[in-house]
């Protein structure tokens, strides 16, 4: 089973296009919708939703229903039951912490793009075996970023890599200069405090803000 090439090489446009992903935790679902347009508003119409809240899928629905063309994910996707209810709610990508086979498969076979992650030289040639060409490089950060996913990449031209966590906008123009990287994920730019105190505008800010160092990087 291999990835649909054509809706993978659409969705990395749209990445590129971006160069940021906001990597959302909302504990709230009711949230969701005025997160959306904070997000839209700011210049970035994207959102991962991680599962590491109980609301993420009532969170996809409420976004995807709201915004239908708004580029919905689910991410901290760790099992097959996340990935239906991803998919369910209207999830247009999949993204994983790790990698795991039997998440990667049924995403597959349900044609919905994924996105696992990797660390290592052997997850990236497990990956390419698999089909998968964009990887997120998680824990960024703290397996020394820049300086690593450059090493890696001069191993691996052909491979597009989502570097995520502790990537902020004192670091965010440095990951992508490296042409290898897409997008980058990032979590600052939705701070759990701003959305449960319901102060979007000042979302749209940061958001805002982070479109313009991308576009000092892509133009």
């Amino acid at each position: 089973m291999q990835m649909d090439n054509k809706k993978m090489a659409a969705l990395c446009d749209e990445f590129w296009a971006l160069g940021i992903i906001p990597v959302v935790a909302l504990e709230d679902a009711g949230k969701a919708v005025a997160l959306g347009e904070a997000l839209i508003t700011g210049g970035l119409p994207c959102a991962e939703i991680t599962f590491r809240t109980q609301e993420a899928e009532g969170a996809i629905r409420r976004l995807s229903g709201a915004y239908p063309d708004l580029l919905i994910g689910a991410g901290t996707v760790l099992q097959l039951d996340q990935v239906q209810a991803a998919i369910d709610a209207g999830a247009k990508f999949i993204v994983a912490p790790g990698f795991d086979e039997t998440v990667i498969e049924f995403c597959l076979k349900q044609a919905m793009p994924v996105i696992p992650g990797v660390v290592t030289p052997t997850e990236i040639n497990m990956a390419l075996k698999m089909g998968l060409h964009t990887l997120k490089f998680f824990p960024a950060e703290a397996l020394s970023g820049v300086t690593t996913l450059k090493a890696i990449g001069a191993a691996y031209p052909h491979v597009h890599f989502i570097p995520t966590g502790g990537i902020n906008p004192g670091n965010l123009k440095t990951y992508l200069e490296i042409p290898q990287v897409l997008a980058c994920g990032g979590s600052w730019l939705v701070p759990k405090q701003l959305i449960s105190s319901g102060k979007f505008s000042a979302i749209a800010r940061l958001v805002k803000e982070a479109v313009s160092l991308v576009s000092q990087v892509r133009g």
